[in-house]
């Protein structure tokens, strides 16, 4: 009897390849904030990319405890742009992202109004966490704000023979407001509020005497963008109210005010912009009180 070999087939050694940072991806260097190291390569990002740099740097204290899905709703892109963008910082993943954003969350020193007590109790309802979210915006917003670059922006504001306001979208009431309330002290401005053609058309009229004031929250729509670069090709004067550090249009711009939009809602928190554009009326007002205060009274409600 002929016996026929079974060849025993040996088991798969699972080998664990050591970890190597992928090509072309450097590792973050220790030592660096990731805030600081996200802005010094932000222009290696992509568009999406960008707009997760622009929320983590300026909601630090939020992107250190939200997944990647929440952090991607409040950046309006996708989960996977998270991912990919921890990658490209030299991270595994997310998390090690996250765990990087929790680091200097808690290495900053705490701010002056930590020590007083809290606006709310802790077991606070969401309405109320709403509100103490718009109460720390005011304070962050006041707290990144020189008095060199108010009287700079007021004085530029004040002086301009022609204001061009330009804000899309939701930005478009605060465009308008503003013009509303320079036109309470017989400023003359121009609202570019839509992408309709007649609208777009205003911005032909922007020249060397003229002042361009654009809105932005995240990244800028596309037309506030071509406004900016229309007015620095013309010699104007430009002026960015941005609640993006990274702004894509405060690198086209003469003069910047960030504004906080920190908030546990839905949507950006507008509170410190609403109080931007009205400190920044005031403060034209506030130069010659004497000279508009007649015409201030006659748009009064009786």
């Amino acid at each position: 009897m002929t016996k026929t070999a079974t060849k025993t087939r040996p088991a798969a050694r699972t080998r664990t390849a050591p970890h190597r940072p992928r090509r072309g991806v450097p590792t973050r260097p220790n030592g660096k904030a990731l805030s600081t190291y996200i802005t010094e390569r932000f222009d290696e990002f992509s568009r999406s990319q960008k707009d997760v740099a622009r929320y983590i740097v300026d909601h630090l204290d939020e992107a250190a405890f939200q997944t990647a899905e929440e952090l991607a709703r409040r950046a309006n892109t996708s989960s996977s742009t998270v991912v990919r963008f921890s990658q490209s910082l030299g991270f595994e993943g997310y998390p090690e992202l996250q765990q990087a954003a929790i680091e200097e969350y808690r290495s900053r020193a705490p701010g002056e109004s930590n020590d007083s007590a809290p606006l709310f109790d802790f077991d606070h309802s969401e309405f109320e966490a709403s509100l103490a979210a718009d109460h720390a915006n005011v304070e962050e917003t006041v707290r990144n704000l020189t008095r060199e670059q108010v009287e700079a922006c007021v004085t530029a504001l004040g002086s301009a023979q022609r204001v061009m306001v330009v804000g899309i979208d939701q930005l478009a009431f605060f465009a308008s407001y503003l013009r509303h309330l320079l036109a309470l002290l017989d400023i003359r401005a121009e609202v570019v509020a839509s992408p309709r053609q007649d609208s777009i058309t205003r911005l032909s009229r922007v020249d060397e005497d003229s002042l361009v004031i654009a809105f932005s929250a995240g990244r800028a729509h596309p037309i506030v963008v071509r406004a900016m670069k229309l007015a620095k090709h013309r010699g104007a004067a430009t002026m960015a109210i941005t609640d993006a550090t990274l702004s894509d249009i405060g690198e086209h711009s003469d003069l910047t005010l960030y504004y906080s939009s920190n908030g546990p809602s839905f949507t950006r928190s507008n509170t410190s912009l609403l109080a931007i554009v009205q400190a920044l009326a005031h403060g034209v007002y506030a130069r010659d009180k004497g000279a508009y205060k007649d015409r201030i009274r006659a748009y009064k409600p009786k």
